[in-house]
């Protein structure tokens, strides 16, 4: 972690201070959630083709539409 020093109005301190209170956890946690969020981290590209890969490598089978929905009620008696 590196340090950094940040000045606020007293209103945006306000808001800091109870979010983090309701929410249970840190000011300082709040304020790097909302800056990866408003600036998330860049992916390379060795990292999406691995996350390609994962999701090729699963064996998932596609269903029409109209099929899941006749499993769907039978399942459930829906008539």
């Amino acid at each position: 972690m590196e340090r950094m020093q940040i000045l606020l109005t007293s209103d945006q301190r306000r808001r800091l201070t109870q979010a983090a209170r309701s929410q249970g956890t840190a000011v300082t946690a709040l304020v790097r959630e909302a800056i990866d969020e408003k600036f998330p981290p860049e992916t390379t590209a060795m990292e999406r083709r691995a996350a390609a890969d994962r999701l090729l490598a699963m064996r998932v089978a596609y269903i029409e539409p109209d099929e899941l929905n006749r499993l769907l009620d039978d399942r459930f008696d829906i008539p």
